[in-house]
């Protein structure tokens, strides 16, 4: 072999290498393996892995929420119906339904072709990938962004304000984002930023150029729904509707209501997080006895 042939060679073994470790575009996975996926990097490269064991909550589960349930559930009825939908920010207070709504909403339609890709806001970036990945797709995806919220400078943000509405590439069809988050503008927010406000003479208030940047990315979602803490008897009927589903009676579920209280007391709490914890901890220590 010549020393230019040993040249190639070694060359085209270079860049097999190299081509192993630098980053590619999400490959299609098994579609008929679950009705969700979540969006993992691997080597510096996107994977898409089916969900196993996707999360079984119902809508009939969820209590409290009802007009935040109407709000998604009429937005998703109309994304899978194939009618004009809009991306979805919901935004409260800690524990109160906000994820579990849309997984209901996912366990509602799957049958009708809805699918769920849940994405960590580190891989954002790649959100165009997954778009081409899914565009010639008969299904329709909601891309899942859980407990959403950016420090200043993150790639992320700008990534996902341009797939929201910016970028020259438009949106496919059958894509949709839901986020949930604590905070409303989904940036920190700081006390020194409200000296960037302006006042005319008329009484009008003008924001400042930090604040209008932190406003814009959720103003970018077409539709909002907010949660709130939930009140005394509003949590002991998501208490006891937790309890009937593990098969409480309802005499014991009755008698629950102190001890419900309390835990929710040492947690400081009255979420509907806190509200199932205590009921699976009250089920497993009185059901079948």
């Amino acid at each position: 072999m010549s020393s230019f042939e040993t040249l190639i060679a070694r060359a085209e073994v270079l860049l097999t290498r190299l081509e192993a470790v630098l980053p590619h575009a999400p490959a299609a996975p098994d579609w008929s393996a679950s009705v969700a996926y979540r969006y993992r990097k691997r080597g510096g490269s996107g994977v898409l892995e089916p969900v196993r064991h996707v999360a079984t909550i119902r809508l009939a589960d969820l209590k409290e929420v009802e007009p935040q349930k109407e709000k998604l559930l009429r937005n998703t009825e109309q994304f899978v119906a194939g009618r004009p939908a809009n991306n979805v920010l919901l935004t409260g207070a800690r524990g109160t339904g906000k994820s579990s709504l849309i997984k209901a909403c996912l366990n509602e339609f799957s049958g009708r072709g809805l699918r769920l890709i849940e994405v960590d806001k580190a891989d954002l970036v790649d959100l165009p990938d997954l778009v081409d990945l899914v565009a010639e797709r008969p299904e329709r995806f909601v891309v899942f962004c859980d407990d959403l919220s950016f420090d200043e400078g993150e790639a992320g943000y700008k990534a996902l304000k341009s797939m929201l509405d910016g970028s020259v590439a438009q949106s496919s069809d059958n894509v949709l984002i839901y986020a949930t988050s604590n905070r409303r503008h989904l940036l920190p927010e700081y006390m020194k930023e409200n000296l960037s406000y302006q006042h005319t003479e008329d009484g009008e208030v003008h924001p400042g150029e930090v604040v209008e940047e932190k406003i814009s990315l959720s103003e970018r979602f077409g539709l909002w729904v907010s949660f709130y803490p939930f009140s005394q008897d509003e949590y002991l009927a998501i208490v006891a509707q937790w309890l009937r589903s593990f098969g409480v009676p309802e005499a014991a579920i009755v008698a629950a209501r102190q001890d419900s209280l309390v835990w929710a007391l040492e947690r400081g709490s009255r979420s509907g997080r806190v509200a199932y914890q205590f009921a699976r901890d009250y089920a497993g220590r009185h059901v079948g006895d």
